[in-house]
Order: C-alpha cells, then sequence, then structure tokens
C-alpha cells in the first residue's frame, strides 16, 4: 500500500510540474470514479461524461492550486460535485422556465398502470437534494468513510453524519412515494 501511495505521490507531483504523461495517468486511474460519481448525481449518462471531462480538464489547468499529493482523490471529486451541483441548477432553471411557459401538458399518463407509477431507484435518488444525494453515493457506491467524505465535501463529520441519515430517509421515502 505505501509503495502505491509514493508512486501516486510521484505522479501527482509530475503532472503538477506539467508532465501530460503524468496527468493522463491520473484521468486513466480515476476516471472511474469521477464518471460514477457524476452519474450518480447527474442520472444521465451523456451529462454524467461531459461533467467528467469537465472536471479532468479544470482540475488539469487547477493542478497547481492542489496542496497534498495525497488529497487528489479526493479534491477530483470536490470539483465534479461543484460540476453536478451547477448543471442541476441549470437544469431547475430550464425547468422552472418551461413549466412557466406551458409546456407542461403531457407531464402525466392517466393510463399508465400503478405499478409502473412507483418510482425507481434512479427516480428516487433524482427527487433527494443534490447535498444528500452526493453523500449518499459517496458513502453507500463508493465506499468513502465519513473522514473521507467529511474531507470531499469540506463539512464536519457531523454534517456528513445528519446529511447521510437525512439523505436515508428522504430515498426511502421517495421509493415508497406514488405519483
Amino acid at each position: 500500500m505505501q509503495v502505491a501511495s509514493e508512486e501516486l505521490k510521484s505522479i501527482i507531483l509530475q503532472a503538477k510540474s506539467g508532465d501530460q504523461e503524468a496527468y493522463a495517468t491520473l484521468v486513466k486511474r480515476y476516471k472511474g470514479h469521477v464518471y460514477r460519481h457524476a452519474l450518480g448525481m447527474l442520472g444521465d449518462r451523456m451529462d454524467a461524461e461531459d461533467a467528467a471531462q469537465e472536471a479532468f480538464i479544470k482540475a488539469f489547468y487547477s493542478l497547481s492550486s492542489l496542496d497534498s499529493a495525497y488529497a487528489f482523490s479526493s479534491w477530483i471529486l470536490r470539483i465534479t460535485s461543484n460540476l453536478c451541483k451547477d448543471r442541476l441548477k441549470k437544469r431547475a432553471k430550464a425547468l422552472e422556465q418551461e413549466l412557466k411557459e406551458g409546456h407542461n401538458e403531457d407531464i402525466a399518463d392517466p393510463h399508465m398502470p400503478d405499478a409502473l407509477e412507483k418510482v425507481s431507484l434512479a427516480d428516487g435518488l433524482g427527487r433527494i437534494s443534490a447535498d444528500h444525494r452526493e453523500v449518499l453515493l459517496l458513502h453507500e457506491v463508493q465506499g468513502y468513510s465519513y473522514e473521507e467524505i467529511a474531507a470531499i465535501l469540506e463539512v464536519p463529520i457531523g454534517t456528513v453524519k445528519s446529511r447521510l441519515f437525512a439523505a436515508r430517509i428522504n430515498l426511502r421515502n421517495e421509493l415508497r412515494r406514488e405519483d
């Protein structure tokens, strides 16, 4: 484990000094984590791919601001989370605008069977707040500890615990809810 972390530190330091091949190694190593996190936050594969690419581009140009080579994982996920939250805000504004303009004629289908009206897990995740979805995905899907999540989100551990508790309750309520 120590060898792997020293190797990773070396790769990050090389990337910070401008080595594009070293940065490409980081992208290969972390692209799955970043994509899965973005997908969980956004619920759309294409949007998640775009957000993941944008996160790596932003990280590349901001690499000099990374304080510790050991913090790369939490740093790239924080960038990803912020980009996803921005995208979710834009979606909400666009939806609000659509509703104001009256483009909601076919929102509900009265002929849909009752069984299909139950919310799927993805829909349930999409209906809880971004903060709750984020902490739930980091803990339950990505397997990060409370301490790691606190570092990624830059919040106290107590906040992580309370968000996770509320997220689980809200998700359970969404999964039970019928439209």
